[in-house]
């Protein structure tokens, strides 16, 4: 892990199109701006877990099929 002290206005750029910056500074605190391109997912750590695909029930799953047809769950674009 590389751990690096930064002033207020200063920046980390990481690879060639990510920049983070340090906004402000106070105690216990650090406001922080990242700037990157559209298709880098950047997301607070304690969001990790909440946004992972929701699952869904197997009677859901059995109901849905049944409503469309669907004759195979491995295949279900073959019916």
């Amino acid at each position: 892990m590389l751990v690096l002290t930064r002033k207020p206005a200063e920046m980390i750029q990481i690879g060639d199109n990510i920049v983070i910056k340090v906004i402000k500074t106070a105690k216990g605190t650090v406001k922080i701006g990242i700037e990157a391109p559209d298709n880098v997912r950047v997301i607070r750590g304690e969001l990790l877990n909440q946004t992972a695909m929701p699952t869904i029930p197997e009677a859901a799953v059995k109901k849905l099929a049944e409503r469309f047809n669907v004759m195979s769950d491995q295949y279900p674009h073959v019916a």
